[in-house]
């Protein structure tokens, strides 16, 4: 690259144009500058190495913590997961702690005593998705229905004749299966 001044001299017929040699060499310097030694890249390796482990241990540690946090809700949960249905039962309890309370009871007053308190547990259960199962008069399911025995019988075959003990669910799952007897057939 030349100046105006250096265009005029060689158009003259001066000396022809020629770039200084300071400035080559200035430029040559500037690049070895610029390009960091092997021990400023080791080092500057080093830093980030020590960063990524860092970063890596903080990041183990996290998942430790969420790990154990998840362990100490799932123990809570195994531990207090019948809060709700036990707060609904003492209702029931003081009912029948009151019955017994009373100092002079009459079959007709322990009877509706008794009834209030049926329908105290009644709607415990219905709170908690606790339901009975009563399957007289359906057909005979082994998943839900435990068979004491067959009896002959009008009905269809492997139909329920009797319920012994009702069954009862907790939100579609088994809780106890209600104790049948079931019909033999024709």
């Amino acid at each position: 690259m030349s100046n105006p001044e250096n265009t005029q001299e060689a158009m003259l017929g001066n000396e022809p144009v020629t770039e200084q040699p300071a400035a080559a060499e200035t430029a040559q310097t500037d690049n070895v500058d610029t390009i960091p030694s092997l021990e400023e890249q080791f080092k500057a390796l080093e830093l980030k190495a020590a960063e990524h482990y860092d970063a890596w241990l903080r990041a183990k540690a996290e998942g430790e913590n969420i790990r154990r946090r998840a362990q100490e809700d799932i123990s809570k949960a195994h531990k207090f997961a019948v809060e709700k249905f036990a707060g609904e039962l003492l209702a029931v309890k003081d009912s029948l702690e009151a019955a017994l309370a009373v100092p002079e009871q009459t079959v007709e007053s322990f009877k509706s005593g008794v009834e209030l308190t049926l329908k105290q547990l009644v709607s415990a259960f219905e709170k908690n998705a606790l339901h009975e199962v009563n399957p007289a008069g359906e057909k005979f399911d082994p998943h839900k229905h435990q068979a004491i025995g067959m009896v002959d019988s009008e009905q269809e075959a492997n139909t329920v004749v009797t319920v012994l003990q009702k069954g009862y669910l907790i939100a579609d799952r088994v809780l106890r299966p209600a104790l049948v007897m079931v019909a033999k057939g024709k």
